[in-house]
């Protein structure tokens, strides 16, 4: 058999146990959040062909509940833009970090751009966890099986439960509805590898309710922009400060 054709079934078959993957509880825990995110979209005034675009073409959940909440607030279509824009830089650093772990001398930059779309904070985390125990030149195919075929069955629970849930008692449906936003909170705190983050969503979570009293419609702008200046500064000097004087206050002593 040409080596071409191995490699070929290679891939199908690392291919294949990425999208087995997606029984994992990570993947399970997203599926139920897009019974819930296909409540909110229902409750938002959310078509439901609008809601299966989303999934397909947003794919992350919080920059999905995002655009909605600035949609159903009333907010212009740049201040949406924005939001979603600023909420969908942090997948960045994600995509920086697993690509060379991915990718090969023979990757094609189109395999790689492609795949890049699909990463979000439950993809990230399997690939962090999972990669290393795949062959180098089989991590795009593994990666693209498991990262493809949890966007796309999302797609299809919202494009089914869309209805669904309208039929459900309404302490079932409230509890769905609530697991969009309990996952984004419990996703967002629990991949925080850095102080700075964790101050951002405390000062997120207090300062949302509070501008949206004021100003509904840009909400979501201001307190990000807002929260996450805010946070910065917050965690560059009283954080780091705090850190970097112990650090000079202890060197002295190891010295004694």
């Amino acid at each position: 058999m040409p080596p071409s054709d191995i490699a070929l079934q290679s891939n199908a078959r690392w291919f294949l146990k990425g999208v087995l993957s997606i029984t994992t509880l990570p993947a399970l825990i997203l599926m139920t959040s897009f019974v819930g995110f296909s409540a909110f979209a229902l409750e938002s005034g959310i078509t439901r062909s609008q809601a299966v675009f989303m999934t397909l073409s947003v794919w992350a959940l919080p920059a999905k509940m995002i655009l909605i909440g600035t949609m159903a607030g009333g907010a212009p279509i740049a201040a949406s833009f924005v939001a979603v824009t600023l909420s969908s830089i942090r997948m960045m650093p994600m995509v920086a970090s697993i690509m060379p772990d991915m990718r090969t001398e023979k990757s094609p930059t189109w395999l790689l751009l492609f795949l890049s779309h699909f990463v979000a904070i439950t993809s990230w985390v399997f690939a962090m966890q999972r990669l290393g125990d795949v062959p180098r030149e089989r991590r795009l195919a593994y990666f693209g099986g498991f990262s493809i075929t949890l966007t796309l069955v999302n797609a299809v629970i919202v494009g089914v439960c869309y209805g669904i849930v309208a039929q459900f008692p309404p302490m079932v449906a409230g509890a769905l509805f609530m697991l969009t936003p309990v996952y984004f909170f419990a996703s967002i705190w629990a991949s925080a590898r850095h102080s700075v983050v964790k101050v951002a969503f405390v000062v997120g979570v207090v300062a949302g309710p509070a501008i949206a009293m004021v100003e509904p419609k840009f909400d979501v702008l201001y307190a990000g922009l807002g929260g996450g200046t805010l946070a910065y500064l917050f965690d560059r000097f009283v954080i780091r400060g705090r850190k970097a004087a112990q650090s000079a206050t202890a060197a002295p002593e190891e010295l004694l």
